[in-house]
């Protein structure tokens, strides 16, 4: 076994956790899951990260630091934005917070930044160099970027605009559902986002994750990009794997 790192991925319905095998990026036990409290405010928040830290630490050394995802714009460990947690939330340092009620060093960072390490580290950007886009259809779209495997945190590029609109809103996962698009008529919006991404960023690949990601045969290979555009490998332990990663790397670097 490699070096061990705990991962925390704190979402909408529900808080997850599990320790990393860092070398490989493997779980060393199965994940572990409270529900998200409801509202979900920073003090029930952080004994729901203080339990599952605990429930956990037997399987990663006493000095490993903890990499945990939040829903939102996190600068310097201080939550910007609230996506699905309290608006009480803004301005919080999300990692000072943590550190404190788990007694570990605690590193926070957005989750879909989390995601986007996790494929360049062990995923479908395994290895990649240059600048690399990681998307996730979903709900909306999130977006992270790379550029020779450092994250340039907090991109928010499902909010650039589309005549007139976030373009998330017309091109998310959730709103092919919605409206019933075939795969070739949501095809056609996503060439119309990804070719405004690529006019702006010239990535050099570009990942798409989220739940649809299961079924990219039927709307990838409809794109037509100046880059590759690929499924994303790693699904619901991308979180926790990034997570633990950045905060490893953070602390070698601090």
């Amino acid at each position: 076994m490699g070096e061990a790192g705990l991962g925390i991925d704190i979402g909408g319905s529900g808080i997850k956790g599990a320790p990393v095998d860092l070398d490989n990026g493997t779980l060393l036990v199965d994940r572990v899951k409270y529900p998200t409290p409801h509202p979900a405010l920073p003090e029930t928040v952080a004994e729901v990260v203080a339990r599952l830290t605990e429930d956990l630490s037997g399987h990663v050394p006493s000095r490993s630091p903890v990499g945990v995802t939040f829903p939102a714009v996190i600068q310097h460990g201080i939550a910007r934005t609230a996506a699905n947690v309290d608006p009480s939330w803004i301005g919080v340092n999300v990692s000072a917070l943590l550190s404190e009620r788990t007694g570990r060093e605690v590193f926070a960072v957005n989750d879909a930044d989390a995601a986007a390490v996790a494929e360049h580290r062990f995923g479908a950007a395994r290895g990649a160099v240059g600048t690399v886009l990681v998307t996730t259809l979903g709900t909306g779209i999130g977006s992270a970027l790379l550029v020779d495997g450092r994250l340039v945190p907090n991109t928010e590029l499902g909010h650039i605009e589309l005549d007139g609109r976030d373009a998330e809103t017309w091109a998310a996962a959730s709103v092919k559902e919605r409206e019933g698009l075939s795969f070739p008529d949501w095809a056609s919006r996503l060439q119309r986002y990804y070719s405004a991404v690529c006019r702006v960023l010239w990535p050099d690949l570009i990942v798409v994750g989220g739940g649809v990601s299961r079924e990219a045969d039927q709307f990838l290979p409809l794109l037509d990009l100046p880059c590759p555009i690929v499924a994303a490998h790693l699904r619901n332990t991308a979180g926790i794997l990034g997570a633990a990663a950045l905060a490893h790397e953070r602390r070698a670097t601090n």
